[in-house]
């Protein structure tokens, strides 16, 4: 009996051995999967909290900072006193005084050109002649005329003469009125002559073309051997005046009466050219004139300076920038443009105090140019500002302030929000490593970025997992090799 019952179990036992590893098999994978998992999180916790990193840290705070942990080097600069210029900016077309197309103002062949294209030509200088031989002819069949007639006038006034004298006796008072009538018409004629005399004089005078204007003289428009006439519109060349010479420009009705309230009664305020890029002064001139009335197209009103340009660099239709110096605010309290900062607070700036921390301070501004502001209120002069390295500023943080930046820079850091104390929404990376100069003197280079939670590494996430790695090598010995590959750090 027990034998069949045995026989009878048999089957089923051997399936049973057969699931048995298995089942063993998934556990253990189950356990390989939980190890790596936990694994992977001392890993990420690891990366974000690495401990030897603020021992390393504070062993480099101690020995490039003088132990002072977590301050943020800047550079800072004085308020002061200064002379700040204001000046309108616009752009302008260089514009001549005096333009003339040479025309012939009789009709003929051109018998000669006496200029030379692009040569500066004075008033009255010779620059072409027109065959005048049909006008010497004409002429001199005038002048032949006037004679004949002249002496019909002689005549005449003599034959006035002696009737006058035999009025009483022989000759009529009628007679007497008509010889003094012809007398009156040949003096009609001789003076008819005499004009048409003095017209061909004018046109043999116009066949030799002098220049009606001082200025260069441009390209030659026409040939030796050509029949011109009057009617010409391209004429024989062109004059332009290059000595003094103008630049036309515009400026938004706002500020006209700026402009006017400085130019009454002086219209010579100073004008300064600059080249395309804004970049090289050109030529320095003066405010000559303002239009009478506004576009209403644009709202803006066009004005007119004057330039020697002695050394002829000014071209027509040239663009340039033009600089109006409207008034000097002079002895006033000036701020660096890079310390200016604008934010929730307003416009703002960060103060230095004398613990080494800075303050958070509205500022009131008034006008300024490419480097300086006008201080209204906010500081008191002499009072030191950051102009570099407020990205990771906040109200209250420590900062230093190395010798070598002592001097205000012209690169400031982007413009930073005040930040409240405690921990933010988003995680900071900062790291720091040191960099020796050829004099074996210590410097410190630091790169800082900061991101939102969530948002991964910034553009130079890769140069600061670097940094973590290389920390981690130092202080723990590990390798440094983290699987979510982010790069966060030290949240402020």
């Amino acid at each position: 009996m027990d034998d069949e019952v045995a026989s009878r179990l048999q089957p089923l036992r051997e399936p049973m051995a057969d699931i048995k590893p298995v089942v063993v098999r998934r556990r253990r994978r189950g356990w390989m999967v939980a190890l790596l998992l936990v694994a992977a999180g001392a890993g990420v916790a690891f990366w974000l909290h690495p401990a030897p990193v603020h021992q390393q840290g504070a062993r480099g705070g101690q020995r490039f900072r003088g132990g002072d942990l977590g301050a943020q080097p800047v550079a800072v600069a004085s308020v002061t006193q200064a002379d700040i210029p204001i000046t309108l900016e616009a752009l302008g077309t260089v514009t001549s005084l005096s333009t003339v197309t040479v025309r012939p103002q009789v009709s003929g062949q051109i018998t000669a050109i006496a200029f030379t294209e692009g040569e500066m030509v004075k008033k009255g200088d010779f620059l072409a002649q027109v065959d005048d031989r049909t006008l010497q002819a004409s002429l001199h069949q005038l002048q032949s005329q006037l004679k004949h007639d002249q002496a019909l006038l002689s005549d005449a006034r003599l034959d006035l003469d002696r009737d006058l004298k035999l009025t009483s006796n022989a000759i009529t008072q009628q007679a007497v009125d008509l010889q003094r009538a012809t007398v009156q018409s040949d003096e009609g004629t001789v003076m008819s002559d005499q004009a048409q005399i003095e017209a061909v004089e004018v046109n043999i005078a116009n066949s030799h073309i002098v220049a009606p204007a001082d200025g260069r003289i441009g390209l030659r428009l026409v040939d030796q051997g050509n029949y011109v006439t009057p009617s010409d519109s391209t004429g024989i060349a062109v004059i332009t005046e290059m000595q003094p010479i103008s630049v036309l420009f515009s400026l938004p009705e706002d500020t006209l009466a700026e402009v006017l309230e400085q130019s009454h009664g002086n219209a010579g305020l100073k004008a300064t050219l600059f080249d395309r890029n804004d970049t090289k002064q050109i030529a320095e001139g003066t405010l000559q004139t303002i239009d009478n009335q506004i576009d209403p197209t644009t709202g803006t009103v066009k004005l007119r300076a004057v330039f020697a340009n002695a050394d002829g660099g000014l071209y027509p239709n040239q663009f340039v920038n033009v600089h109006l110096l409207v008034r000097t605010l002079t002895g006033v309290t000036v701020l660096p443009n890079a310390a200016i900062q604008h934010g929730a607070p307003g416009t703002f700036v960060y103060q230095l105090n004398d613990d080494s921390t800075v303050s958070v301070k509205t500022v009131s501004l008034g006008p300024g140019d490419a480097s300086v502001t006008q201080l209204l209120s906010g500081l008191p002069p002499g009072a030191k500002v950051v102009v570099d390295g407020v990205d990771r500023l906040k109200d209250g943080a420590k900062v230093t302030v190395p010798d070598n930046s002592a001097a205000p820079t012209a690169g400031a850091g982007s413009p930073a929000q005040p930040q409240a104390e405690g921990r933010g929404s988003g995680a900071a990376a900062t790291s720091n490593t040191s960099a020796v100069n050829p004099g074996n003197a210590p410097a410190i280079s630091s790169s800082q970025r900061q991101g939102s939670a969530g948002d991964g590494a910034d553009a130079s996430g890769d140069a600061n997992r670097k940094h973590h790695r290389h920390h981690r090598r130092d202080g723990s010995g590990n390798s440094g090799s983290s699987g979510n590959g982010g790069d966060t750090g030290e949240a402020q």
